[in-house]
């Protein structure tokens, strides 16, 4: 199969109405799961027991597999989770933006196919295990490779770099840009305060990665659970980390207003 035949697969791909649908279904899985990891970090914000501990991605997974409906809900997530993958690759190949563009679809793409198979994980063996472990073992295993340091250095950097980016995107709206139509104000007050949220809460990620780095040590590389944790420890903890947990609610319902919105 040569170039140009990739190329017209993947515009059929991306352009398909199974594609564009199963999108705008993967936007409503995320819009879900933020919701669920905002529920769980106010509990851990006020040490309200029951359910997850854990306020990421795997426990808020986690939560919903308990729930009645859960099994059928988290696999609508993967479907969801898998075609905004293909959607995305789709973008990366045929995209019509800067190169930039094309690798941030790329990225997605790969961001969101580790969500399915995360997802699949629970549904199919009842858990993705945890994400403050997963952290653990993807840092290890960097740490032991040639300029092992060095690469979960960079790693924090790229964290960084991507928390900055969520700020700014919060900051001056250009989410906005993403969208066909303008969702309404509400939409764009959420989104707004969800970007810069995730982006402060992956400040803290970014830092525990490069503090691994210094000091040669994985168990200091923490995820999402633990940079919300750490606004716990901080002054008037419970009441920051409840500010944050709205801000990722607040990404959760913007994620619903993109499900409907979207330049898909």
């Amino acid at each position: 199969m040569n170039t140009s035949d990739v190329s017209s697969a993947a515009a059929r791909a991306g352009d398909h109405p199974v594609v564009e649908w199963g999108a705008r279904l993967g936007y409503v899985a995320v819009g879900l799961v933020h919701l669920v990891i905002a529920w769980i970090a106010v509990k851990v914000a006020w040490d309200i027991g029951g359910g997850s501990k854990s306020a990421d991605t795997s426990g808020a997974l986690d939560t919903i597999a308990r729930s009645g409906t859960g099994p059928v809900l988290l696999w609508i997530c993967v479907a969801g989770f898998v075609l905004l993958a293909v959607w995305q690759v789709s973008e990366a190949a045929l995209g019509h933006g800067e190169t930039s563009d094309r690798l941030k679809a790329g990225a997605k793409a790969v961001a969101y196919l580790f969500f399915a198979w995360t997802t699949f994980k629970v549904v199919s063996q009842g858990s993705s295990g945890s994400g403050e472990q997963q952290a653990d073992d993807f840092t290890a295993g960097l740490m032991g490779s040639p300029m092992g340091r060095l690469l979960v250095g960079v790693v924090g950097l790229v964290v960084l770099g991507i928390a900055v980016y969520h700020v700014i995107k919060g900051w001056r709206r250009t989410f906005l840009r993403d969208l066909r139509e303008h969702p309404g104000q509400w939409a764009v007050h959420a989104g707004r305060t969800g970007y810069i949220a995730k982006g402060a809460a992956l400040v803290v990620v970014g830092v525990f990665f490069l503090v691994a780095a210094v000091q040669a040590d994985p168990d200091k590389a923490q995820g999402l659970d633990g940079a919300l944790r750490t606004f716990k420890d901080a002054p008037f903890g419970p009441f920051l980390l409840t500010l944050v947990a709205a801000g990722i609610a607040a990404y959760g319902v913007y994620s619903f207003a993109r499900a409907r919105y979207a330049r898909v």
